[in-house]
């Protein structure tokens, strides 16, 4: 049972989290329904694997209007399996991100705004689809941490508020 998201400063959210060869196995399947639970528990529109120590390829898309992100769109949260962006627009997209692994911090990060993405799902099906907008950046987000990447690493600082610029001076 996965007992709490890890925080920045854990190892395993700076390493490059292994491809699931077995989609089927019960610990996969159990790994997803806890990443599914926790999600939605923690308020959260998306998490990934390493976030709870599991160095897998695995991140869940939530995306729900909740207390941190009150307009997001809604949409029935799924699992990625081993998801790769295949295809990006052009245009770009600066916009605020927060992170369950890095509490009490939000800032600005460019993300492009469509990506087109391959990954399985839970189930073992290919899919090959388009996403969007905030869903896209979710995603984007997701798949960071999927190769050890923090939104922190991406902030545009130009564009942070003297608050935000404070709270990243008090953690060194």
């Amino acid at each position: 049972m996965i007992k709490e998201i890890l925080q920045i400063g854990e190892p395993v959210l700076r390493e490059i989290a292994q491809e699931v060869e077995d989609i089927h196995c019960q610990e996969i399947q159990n790994l997803i329904d806890e990443l599914l639970d926790l999600t939605l528990k923690s308020h959260g529109v998306g998490i990934a694997a390493p976030q709870v120590g599991i160095s897998k390829r695995i991140i869940v898309v939530a995306s729900h209007p909740n207390i941190r992100y009150p307009d997001a769109p809604f949409m029935s949260p799924f699992a990625m399996i081993n998801p790769l962006i295949v295809s990006h627009s052009q245009e770009i997209v600066i916009k605020e991100e927060g992170c369950l692994s890095v509490r009490q911090k939000r800032g600005m990060v460019a993300r492009y705004r469509d990506i087109e993405v391959e990954y399985f799902t839970r189930d073992g099906q290919w899919h090959r689809k388009q996403y969007n907008n905030f869903i896209a950046r979710i995603i984007q987000h997701e798949l960071d941490h999927l190769n050890g990447i923090l939104f922190v690493d991406h902030l545009q600082e130009d564009l942070m508020s003297e608050a935000q610029l404070k709270l990243d001076k008090s953690l060194i």
